[in-house]
């Protein structure tokens, strides 16, 4: 059984990937500075599983403190990095607590693998922010990358270039930066999904806590782009999905005979949603009415973004399988869980 440390596995995309590998026969260690997340979820991982999960309160940014946990823990086989923090608007008002969180958290942790001098499979969430404004949609690997819209999309493509420059000079890594597109929905269960701290950042948990009272009213940035009804297009992955792709990215790099390997995936469905049709959606699929109104365009949004994923499957023979209903149903019954837990 392979050993795989999770960073940030107690997060949103974290959790899911974490109960994957777990269904995979993976064992998992997961550590987790609790800045955006909670302990609760490690109980909704440990009842999906039905397992107990090895956990570590941690913060990467202290690296004697990585270095001992790493030291302590050689035995691994592999490393998926989701530790950072991850709203674009947010970054652009707080720059120097992104470069912070998210350049020196991935710092620390390769400093501390290095140190095990052994072959290490890493798995760096990165972010389809890397490609800034892209120049041709739908947007492949092979796009340039451009200026970054927000400091949150330049940590990502720092980081890729950290681990670029680090596998050239050292055999022990084996790396994969999948650049995730919009991952939304919730495990089938509703146990785990996506848990917000304070005001939500991403478009389907402020739907849906404005659908259960929880906030009055939802705004759309703008709807004065140039797209089919003027909302921003994103390509909408199922979280179950996106945490699927890491598992397979994995077993990719565990066959994988040569060293000094590294490669970039896009991570999505290849498929366009605006904004208004993803509320319109929920409206649909839920029945449950929705407040909103058109506000101003958001710092940092890019117009038009949305992935050409044959790369991935191609060569990962990896695909997404679940629909945006499948997603935004099950984003409504986690919202209902965790209101009704909470009550």
């Amino acid at each position: 059984m392979s050993k795989i440390l999770v960073t940030g596995g107690l997060g949103y995309i974290g959790s899911h990937t974490v109960v994957e590998l777990c269904s995979n026969g993976y064992e998992v260690v997961i550590v987790d500075d609790l800045s955006n997340s909670s302990l609760r979820v490690l109980d909704g991982i440990e009842s999906i599983t039905k397992s107990s999960i090895k956990f570590l309160e941690l913060d990467l940014k202290n690296l004697e403190l990585t270095e001992s946990f790493i030291k302590s823990n050689n035995d691994i086989d592999g490393v998926i990095h989701f530790a950072a923090s991850k709203a674009v608007g947010e970054s652009v008002d707080d720059p120097l607590k992104y470069y912070n969180n998210n350049i020196i958290s991935l710092l620390n942790l390769l400093t501390a693998l290095k140190k095990l001098d052994k072959k290490i499979n890493f798995i760096f969430s990165s972010s389809a922010t890397v490609y800034g404004k892209p120049d041709i949609l739908p947007i492949t690997e092979l796009e340039s990358i451009k200026i970054a819209e927000s400091p949150y999309g330049n940590t990502k493509q720092i980081g890729e270039e950290i681990l670029f420059d680090l596998v050239k000079s050292s055999s022990n890594f084996n790396v994969l930066s999948l650049r995730y597109f919009n991952p939304i929905g919730a495990h089938d269960s509703a146990l785990i999904g996506e848990l917000p701290i304070g005001t939500p950042q991403n478009l389907v948990p402020f739907i849906t806590q404005t659908a259960i009272g929880k906030r009055d009213i939802l705004t759309v940035f703008g709807n004065d782009y140039n797209t089919h009804d003027g909302t921003c297009l994103r390509d909408y992955i199922h979280v179950i999905d996106l945490a699927n792709a890491h598992v397979v990215g994995l077993n990719f790099l565990k066959i994988k005979k040569e060293s000094n390997y590294y490669d970039t995936f896009n991570i999505g469905t290849g498929k366009a949603t605006s904004v208004l049709e993803l509320i319109e959606g929920f409206v649909k699929f839920t029945g449950i009415k929705l407040n909103y109104k058109i506000g101003n365009r958001r710092s940092g949004d890019v117009e038009k973004c949305y992935a050409e994923v044959s790369k991935a499957n191609n060569q990962l023979k990896w695909k997404s399988k679940l629909t945006i209903k499948e997603a935004l149903i099950s984003a409504w019954n986690w919202e209902k869980y965790i209101s009704n837990e909470k009550l």
